[in-house]
């Protein structure tokens, strides 16, 4: 399936909040090798982070389509989608 640029971009901004929800549930439990996880806490967070490594792999996978199929370096590509994603400005809320 092709992806458009926008596309991209919005995958990676779904696997950049899957990766924050990873960080924040790792901050809220602690290290597991600092302070012993409950199997619910280890349940929750390996099931976030395969989703967001399931997220992250699809981004990638899909940059690496695009980059060949637009004929331009995957690097450029993926610097690009990351950049737009990551600092583009919020759209306005409806009121």
């Amino acid at each position: 399936m092709k992806h458009t640029f926008d596309d991209l971009v919005e995958m990676q901004k779904a696997a950049d909040a899957a990766h924050a929800q990873v960080l924040e549930l790792r901050d809220t439990f602690g290290r597991p090798t600092q302070t012993p996880w409950s199997p619910e806490q280890t349940e929750t967070y390996e099931s976030a982070w395969k989703a967001w490594r399931t997220l992250a792999n699809t981004v990638q996978a899909a940059v690496t389509t695009h980059a060949a199929d637009e004929g331009k370096p995957r690097f450029g590509v993926e610097a690009a989608v990351r950049t737009e994603a990551r600092h583009s400005a919020p759209e306005p809320s409806a009121a």
